[in-house]
Protein backbone atom coordinates (compact mmCIF):
# COMPACT_ATOMS: atom_id res chain seq x y z
CA UNK A 1 0.00 0.00 0.00
CA UNK A 2 1.18 3.51 -0.86
CA UNK A 3 -1.35 6.13 0.09
CA UNK A 4 -2.28 9.76 -0.32
CA UNK A 5 0.34 10.91 2.18
CA UNK A 6 3.04 9.94 -0.34
CA UNK A 7 5.37 8.94 2.49
CA UNK A 8 6.28 5.52 1.16
CA UNK A 9 5.22 1.89 0.85
CA UNK A 10 3.96 -0.50 3.51
CA UNK A 11 4.01 -4.22 2.72
CA UNK A 12 2.77 -7.21 4.66
CA UNK A 13 2.83 -10.94 4.07
CA UNK A 14 -0.30 -12.68 5.32
CA UNK A 15 -1.83 -16.13 5.32
CA UNK A 16 -5.62 -16.28 5.03
CA UNK A 17 -7.84 -19.06 6.33
CA UNK A 18 -10.92 -20.30 4.46
CA UNK A 19 -13.01 -17.47 5.95
CA UNK A 20 -10.54 -14.80 4.94
CA UNK A 21 -9.15 -14.13 8.40
CA UNK A 22 -5.46 -13.14 8.18
CA UNK A 23 -2.39 -14.17 10.08
CA UNK A 24 0.37 -11.59 9.68
CA UNK A 25 3.71 -13.26 8.88
CA UNK A 26 6.02 -10.33 8.17
CA UNK A 27 6.04 -6.65 7.31
CA UNK A 28 8.40 -4.23 5.56
CA UNK A 29 8.34 -0.58 4.64
CA UNK A 30 10.35 1.86 2.59
CA UNK A 31 10.26 5.57 1.92
CA UNK A 32 9.93 7.02 -1.55
CA UNK A 33 13.13 8.43 -3.06
CA UNK A 34 12.78 12.20 -3.05
CA UNK A 35 12.70 12.45 -6.85
CA UNK A 36 9.93 9.85 -7.18
CA UNK A 37 7.96 11.43 -4.36
CA UNK A 38 8.21 14.83 -6.03
CA UNK A 39 7.12 13.43 -9.39
CA UNK A 40 4.15 11.56 -7.92
CA UNK A 41 3.07 14.73 -6.14
CA UNK A 42 3.47 16.76 -9.34
CA UNK A 43 1.37 14.25 -11.27
CA UNK A 44 -1.56 15.04 -9.00
CA UNK A 45 -1.88 18.23 -11.04
CA UNK A 46 -2.16 18.82 -14.77
CA UNK A 47 1.27 19.36 -16.33
CA UNK A 48 3.35 18.92 -19.48
CA UNK A 49 3.93 15.48 -21.00
CA UNK A 50 1.76 13.84 -18.34
CA UNK A 51 1.28 10.53 -20.14
CA UNK A 52 4.96 9.70 -20.54
CA UNK A 53 5.86 10.99 -17.09
CA UNK A 54 3.06 8.93 -15.54
CA UNK A 55 4.20 5.78 -17.34
CA UNK A 56 7.79 6.25 -16.21
CA UNK A 57 6.70 6.97 -12.64
CA UNK A 58 4.56 3.82 -12.67
CA UNK A 59 7.55 1.74 -13.76
CA UNK A 60 9.70 3.27 -11.02
CA UNK A 61 6.94 2.57 -8.52
CA UNK A 62 6.67 -1.07 -9.61
CA UNK A 63 10.44 -1.47 -9.24
CA UNK A 64 10.24 -0.12 -5.70
CA UNK A 65 7.26 -2.38 -4.93
CA UNK A 66 9.32 -5.34 -6.09
CA UNK A 67 12.15 -4.41 -3.73
CA UNK A 68 9.76 -4.23 -0.77
CA UNK A 69 8.22 -7.56 -1.76
CA UNK A 70 11.66 -9.14 -1.79
CA UNK A 71 12.39 -7.69 1.65
CA UNK A 72 9.21 -8.97 3.24
CA UNK A 73 9.69 -12.44 1.71
CA UNK A 74 13.25 -12.61 3.03
CA UNK A 75 12.04 -11.68 6.50
CA UNK A 76 9.50 -14.49 6.44
CA UNK A 77 11.73 -17.05 4.74
CA UNK A 78 9.13 -17.48 2.00
CA UNK A 79 9.85 -18.08 -1.70
CA UNK A 80 7.92 -16.26 -4.44
CA UNK A 81 6.34 -19.48 -5.71
CA UNK A 82 4.75 -19.97 -2.27
CA UNK A 83 2.82 -16.71 -2.60
CA UNK A 84 -0.60 -16.84 -4.20
CA UNK A 85 -0.75 -13.19 -5.24
CA UNK A 86 0.28 -9.63 -4.53
CA UNK A 87 -2.52 -7.19 -3.79
CA UNK A 88 -1.24 -3.79 -4.93
CA UNK A 89 -3.17 -0.55 -4.61
CA UNK A 90 -0.97 1.68 -6.78
CA UNK A 91 -0.51 5.42 -6.24
CA UNK A 92 -3.59 7.60 -6.59
CA UNK A 93 -2.97 10.70 -8.68
CA UNK A 94 -6.59 11.48 -9.59
CA UNK A 95 -9.80 10.54 -7.85
CA UNK A 96 -12.89 11.91 -9.55
CA UNK A 97 -15.85 9.58 -8.99
CA UNK A 98 -18.07 12.57 -9.78
CA UNK A 99 -16.69 12.35 -13.33
CA UNK A 100 -16.60 8.56 -13.46
CA UNK A 101 -12.90 7.82 -13.06
CA UNK A 102 -10.03 7.25 -10.67
CA UNK A 103 -6.33 6.79 -11.51
CA UNK A 104 -3.88 4.75 -9.47
CA UNK A 105 -0.45 4.73 -11.12
CA UNK A 106 0.86 1.20 -11.29
CA UNK A 107 2.68 -1.19 -13.62
CA UNK A 108 1.27 -4.56 -12.53
CA UNK A 109 2.61 -6.44 -15.56
CA UNK A 110 6.14 -5.23 -14.78
CA UNK A 111 5.68 -6.09 -11.10
CA UNK A 112 4.61 -9.63 -12.01
CA UNK A 113 7.72 -9.96 -14.17
CA UNK A 114 10.03 -8.61 -11.46
CA UNK A 115 8.64 -10.78 -8.66
CA UNK A 116 7.42 -13.93 -10.39
CA UNK A 117 4.15 -13.55 -8.46
CA UNK A 118 0.66 -12.91 -9.83
CA UNK A 119 -0.51 -9.35 -9.21
CA UNK A 120 -4.04 -8.26 -8.35
CA UNK A 121 -4.52 -4.52 -8.88
CA UNK A 122 -6.92 -1.83 -10.14
CA UNK A 123 -9.37 -2.38 -7.28
CA UNK A 124 -11.31 0.87 -7.49
CA UNK A 125 -12.38 1.19 -11.13
CA UNK A 126 -15.05 -1.55 -11.12
CA UNK A 127 -16.87 0.04 -8.21
CA UNK A 128 -16.82 3.43 -9.96
CA UNK A 129 -18.07 1.79 -13.16
CA UNK A 130 -21.00 0.52 -11.09
CA UNK A 131 -21.80 4.06 -9.99
CA UNK A 132 -19.88 3.99 -6.72
CA UNK A 133 -17.26 6.22 -5.16
CA UNK A 134 -14.53 3.58 -5.49
CA UNK A 135 -13.65 4.36 -1.87
CA UNK A 136 -13.24 3.47 0.85
CA UNK A 137 -12.71 -0.20 -0.01
CA UNK A 138 -11.62 -1.48 3.39
CA UNK A 139 -14.80 -1.51 5.55
CA UNK A 140 -15.65 -5.15 4.74
CA UNK A 141 -12.13 -6.12 5.77
CA UNK A 142 -12.43 -4.01 8.93
CA UNK A 143 -15.64 -5.86 9.76
CA UNK A 144 -13.82 -9.17 9.52
CA UNK A 145 -11.09 -8.31 12.03
CA UNK A 146 -12.44 -5.53 14.24
CA UNK A 147 -16.12 -6.34 14.86
CA UNK A 148 -17.25 -6.23 18.49
CA UNK A 149 -20.45 -6.70 20.53
CA UNK A 150 -20.85 -2.91 20.53
CA UNK A 151 -20.59 -0.15 17.93
CA UNK A 152 -17.03 0.62 16.90
CA UNK A 153 -15.54 3.13 14.51
CA UNK A 154 -12.30 2.38 12.66
CA UNK A 155 -10.58 5.63 11.72
CA UNK A 156 -7.80 5.63 9.14
CA UNK A 157 -5.67 8.78 9.26
CA UNK A 158 -3.69 8.72 6.04
CA UNK A 159 -3.47 11.67 3.70
CA UNK A 160 -7.27 11.61 3.75
CA UNK A 161 -9.29 10.44 6.75
CA UNK A 162 -11.91 7.74 6.39
CA UNK A 163 -14.11 5.92 8.86
CA UNK A 164 -15.74 2.51 9.03
CA UNK A 165 -18.75 2.15 11.33
CA UNK A 166 -19.19 -1.37 12.68
CA UNK A 167 -22.45 -2.26 14.42
CA UNK A 168 -23.28 -5.77 15.65
CA UNK A 169 -25.22 -7.80 13.10
CA UNK A 170 -25.27 -4.97 10.56
CA UNK A 171 -23.25 -4.40 7.39
CA UNK A 172 -20.40 -1.90 7.75
CA UNK A 173 -20.78 1.72 6.75
CA UNK A 174 -17.84 3.87 5.68
CA UNK A 175 -16.80 7.06 3.92
CA UNK A 176 -14.11 9.73 3.75
CA UNK A 177 -14.42 12.56 6.26
CA UNK A 178 -11.91 15.03 4.80
CA UNK A 179 -8.19 15.77 5.09
CA UNK A 180 -6.13 13.89 7.66
CA UNK A 181 -2.42 14.52 7.11
CA UNK A 182 -2.37 15.89 3.57
CA UNK A 183 -2.68 19.59 4.45
CA UNK A 184 -0.60 19.33 7.62
CA UNK A 185 2.21 17.57 5.79
CA UNK A 186 2.29 20.16 3.01
CA UNK A 187 2.34 23.05 5.45
CA UNK A 188 4.97 21.42 7.67
CA UNK A 189 7.25 20.65 4.72
CA UNK A 190 6.99 24.22 3.46
CA UNK A 191 7.86 25.83 6.80
CA UNK A 192 10.15 23.35 8.55
CA UNK A 193 11.70 21.31 5.74
CA UNK A 194 10.41 18.13 7.40
CA UNK A 195 8.07 15.83 5.49
CA UNK A 196 5.67 15.64 8.41
CA UNK A 197 5.15 16.99 11.93
CA UNK A 198 6.79 14.35 14.13
CA UNK A 199 4.35 13.46 16.93
CA UNK A 200 2.52 16.71 16.13
CA UNK A 201 5.12 18.54 18.24
CA UNK A 202 5.61 21.53 15.93
CA UNK A 203 1.91 22.25 15.59
CA UNK A 204 1.38 21.67 19.30
CA UNK A 205 3.56 24.71 19.90
CA UNK A 206 0.92 26.88 18.21
CA UNK A 207 -2.64 27.93 18.95
CA UNK A 208 -5.47 27.14 16.55
CA UNK A 209 -6.94 30.23 14.89
CA UNK A 210 -10.66 29.96 15.57
CA UNK A 211 -11.75 32.28 12.76
CA UNK A 212 -9.62 30.43 10.22
CA UNK A 213 -10.93 27.04 11.37
CA UNK A 214 -14.51 28.27 11.10
CA UNK A 215 -13.86 29.70 7.64
CA UNK A 216 -12.35 26.41 6.45
CA UNK A 217 -15.30 24.43 7.74
CA UNK A 218 -17.94 26.81 6.43
CA UNK A 219 -16.45 27.52 3.00
CA UNK A 220 -16.09 23.94 1.79
CA UNK A 221 -19.35 22.42 0.48
CA UNK A 222 -17.83 18.91 0.41
CA UNK A 223 -17.96 18.70 4.21
CA UNK A 224 -21.74 19.04 4.13
CA UNK A 225 -22.29 16.33 1.53
CA UNK A 226 -24.03 13.21 2.84
CA UNK A 227 -22.32 9.82 2.78
CA UNK A 228 -21.30 7.94 0.73
CA UNK A 229 -18.52 10.26 -0.35
CA UNK A 230 -14.80 10.22 -1.02
CA UNK A 231 -12.11 12.77 -1.79
CA UNK A 232 -8.38 13.28 -2.31
CA UNK A 233 -5.71 15.71 -3.42
CA UNK A 234 -7.93 16.76 -6.30
CA UNK A 235 -9.77 18.88 -3.73
CA UNK A 236 -7.57 19.23 -0.65
CA UNK A 237 -4.36 20.67 -2.06
CA UNK A 238 -2.26 23.86 -2.06
CA UNK A 239 -4.84 25.82 -4.01
CA UNK A 240 -7.53 24.90 -1.48
CA UNK A 241 -5.38 25.91 1.46
CA UNK A 242 -4.03 29.15 0.06
CA UNK A 243 -7.48 30.26 -1.05
CA UNK A 244 -8.70 29.91 2.55
CA UNK A 245 -5.65 31.65 3.98
CA UNK A 246 -6.09 34.57 1.63
CA UNK A 247 -9.82 34.86 2.33
CA UNK A 248 -9.28 34.69 6.10
CA UNK A 249 -6.82 37.61 6.08
CA UNK A 250 -4.55 35.88 8.59
CA UNK A 251 -1.47 37.50 7.11
CA UNK A 252 -0.54 34.18 5.51
CA UNK A 253 -1.45 35.03 1.95
CA UNK A 254 2.13 34.39 0.85
CA UNK A 255 2.76 30.98 2.34
CA UNK A 256 6.53 31.19 1.90
CA UNK A 257 6.81 34.39 3.96
CA UNK A 258 4.93 33.53 7.15
CA UNK A 259 6.63 34.14 10.50
CA UNK A 260 7.28 31.05 12.60
CA UNK A 261 4.62 31.75 15.24
CA UNK A 262 1.87 32.21 12.65
CA UNK A 263 3.05 29.13 10.75
CA UNK A 264 2.71 27.05 13.92
CA UNK A 265 -0.73 28.50 14.59
CA UNK A 266 -1.85 27.53 11.10
CA UNK A 267 -0.47 24.01 11.62
CA UNK A 268 -2.46 23.78 14.86
CA UNK A 269 -5.53 24.95 12.94
CA UNK A 270 -5.07 22.29 10.27
CA UNK A 271 -4.78 19.67 12.99
CA UNK A 272 -8.01 20.93 14.51
CA UNK A 273 -9.63 20.81 11.06
CA UNK A 274 -8.85 17.10 10.84
CA UNK A 275 -10.12 16.41 14.35
CA UNK A 276 -13.27 18.47 13.88
CA UNK A 277 -14.29 16.97 10.54
CA UNK A 278 -13.69 13.45 11.87
CA UNK A 279 -15.66 14.19 15.03
CA UNK A 280 -18.59 15.73 13.16
CA UNK A 281 -18.82 12.70 10.91
CA UNK A 282 -18.75 10.26 13.81
CA UNK A 283 -21.27 12.29 15.81
CA UNK A 284 -23.61 12.40 12.82
CA UNK A 285 -23.38 8.78 11.71
CA UNK A 286 -22.16 6.87 14.78
CA UNK A 287 -23.33 8.67 17.91
CA UNK A 288 -23.70 5.25 19.56
CA UNK A 289 -20.01 4.35 19.14
CA UNK A 290 -18.28 3.11 22.28
CA UNK A 291 -14.77 3.42 20.91
CA UNK A 292 -12.73 4.65 17.97
CA UNK A 293 -9.77 2.56 16.77
CA UNK A 294 -7.21 4.62 14.87
CA UNK A 295 -4.74 3.45 12.23
CA UNK A 296 -2.56 5.11 9.59
CA UNK A 297 0.28 7.58 9.98
CA UNK A 298 -1.88 10.06 11.87
CA UNK A 299 -2.19 7.58 14.74
CA UNK A 300 1.40 8.51 15.63
CA UNK A 301 0.54 12.21 15.88
CA UNK A 302 0.05 12.42 19.64
CA UNK A 303 -1.31 15.96 19.44
CA UNK A 304 -3.96 14.89 16.92
CA UNK A 305 -4.87 11.85 19.00
CA UNK A 306 -5.29 14.12 22.02
CA UNK A 307 -7.50 16.46 19.97
CA UNK A 308 -9.67 13.53 18.92
CA UNK A 309 -10.01 12.29 22.48
CA UNK A 310 -11.05 15.76 23.66
CA UNK A 311 -13.49 16.20 20.78
CA UNK A 312 -15.13 12.78 20.76
CA UNK A 313 -17.46 11.31 23.35
CA UNK A 314 -15.90 7.84 23.47
CA UNK A 315 -12.58 6.08 23.98
CA UNK A 316 -9.96 6.75 21.28
CA UNK A 317 -7.08 4.29 20.90
CA UNK A 318 -4.94 2.74 18.21
CA UNK A 319 -5.42 -0.58 16.44
CA UNK A 320 -2.16 -1.74 18.05
CA UNK A 321 -4.21 -2.66 21.11
CA UNK A 322 -6.25 -4.99 18.93
CA UNK A 323 -3.10 -6.75 17.71
CA UNK A 324 -2.90 -5.05 14.29
CA UNK A 325 -0.20 -2.39 13.84
CA UNK A 326 -1.36 1.06 12.82
CA UNK A 327 0.87 0.94 9.72
CA UNK A 328 -0.22 -2.58 8.77
CA UNK A 329 -4.00 -2.21 8.51
CA UNK A 330 -4.18 -0.71 5.01
CA UNK A 331 -1.60 -3.06 3.50
CA UNK A 332 -3.31 -6.02 5.13
CA UNK A 333 -6.62 -4.82 3.68
CA UNK A 334 -5.24 -4.91 0.14
CA UNK A 335 -3.80 -8.37 0.75
CA UNK A 336 -7.35 -9.35 1.72
CA UNK A 337 -8.76 -7.70 -1.40
CA UNK A 338 -6.38 -9.85 -3.47
CA UNK A 339 -7.54 -12.94 -1.58
CA UNK A 340 -11.17 -11.95 -2.17
CA UNK A 341 -10.53 -11.52 -5.91
CA UNK A 342 -8.97 -14.97 -6.18
CA UNK A 343 -11.77 -16.56 -4.16
CA UNK A 344 -14.48 -14.82 -6.17
CA UNK A 345 -15.70 -12.96 -3.09
CA UNK A 346 -17.40 -9.64 -3.90
CA UNK A 347 -15.55 -6.95 -1.96
CA UNK A 348 -17.43 -3.92 -3.24
CA UNK A 349 -19.98 -2.68 -0.72
CA UNK A 350 -22.86 -0.56 -2.08
CA UNK A 351 -23.73 0.58 1.45
CA UNK A 352 -20.28 2.16 1.63
CA UNK A 353 -19.53 3.36 -1.89
CA UNK A 354 -23.00 3.90 -3.31
CA UNK A 355 -22.46 1.46 -6.19
CA UNK A 356 -25.56 -0.14 -7.69
CA UNK A 357 -24.54 -3.61 -6.59
CA UNK A 358 -21.82 -5.78 -5.11
CA UNK A 359 -18.87 -6.45 -7.38
CA UNK A 360 -15.71 -8.54 -7.45
CA UNK A 361 -12.93 -5.96 -7.41
CA UNK A 362 -9.56 -5.91 -9.12
CA UNK A 363 -7.93 -7.50 -12.13
CA UNK A 364 -5.21 -10.15 -12.35
CA UNK A 365 -1.85 -10.12 -14.10
CA UNK A 366 -0.68 -13.75 -13.84
CA UNK A 367 2.92 -14.58 -13.00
Amino acid sequence: MSGTSLDGIDAVLARFDHAGHPTLLARAATQFPSNLQAELLALNQTGPDELERAALAANALATLYAQVVQEVLLKAGVRPKQVSALGVHGQTVRHRPDRGFTIQLNAPALLAELTGISVIADFRSRDIAAGGQGAPLVPIFHAGIFSAPHTRVILNLGGIANITILRPNQPPVGFDTGPANVLMDMWCARHTGCAFDQDGAWGEGGQAITALLTAMLDSEPWFALPAPKSTGRDLFNWDWLETRLTASQTGAQQSTAVDSALAQNIQATLRRLTAETVARSIQTYAADAKEVLVCGGGARNTALMADLQRTLFCDVRTTDREGVGTQDVEALAFAWLAWAHQQGVPAGNPAVTGAKGIRILGACWPA
